[in-house]
């Protein structure tokens, strides 16, 4: 997965924008107001993502790619390295259940507001 691909993947879940709010090379992926993913546009590919505490750990011990957030709350965010050794496939999971748990923290109205 390049850059491009994980930009596509995130715009097309609902009610998702991009932003640059930090600087110009931070990407942020929000869901309403609210952050489910970033990435920088300059270096090596990498993504933070909302996650499970526990399943934060899990992942962590599982995939040498996956560490605590950088520049996150170590607790809720694990950064992914993006160097081939973990599938397109596991990184789009880990990303909708990024969006999953920052939907699930929205008010009821908020979530009524999205068109899931």
């Amino acid at each position: 997965m390049n850059i491009e691909e994980f930009r596509e993947y995130c715009l097309s879940l609902p009610a998702t924008s991009e932003d640059l709010p930090f600087d110009e090379t931070s990407l942020v992926f929000k869901v309403g107001k609210k952050m489910f993913a970033l990435t920088d546009l300059e270096g090596p590919f990498w993504i933070n993502l909302k996650c499970d505490p526990a399943k934060a750990i899990e992942l962590r011990e599982q995939h040498p790619a996956v560490r605590p957030g950088y520049h996150m709350s170590k607790k809720h965010w694990n950064t992914i390295e993006v160097d081939g050794s973990v599938s397109d496939d596991l990184i789009r999971q880990w990303t909708k259940d990024s969006y999953d748990l920052v939907v699930k923290g929205m008010t009821r109205k908020e979530r009524e507001s999205i068109d899931r």
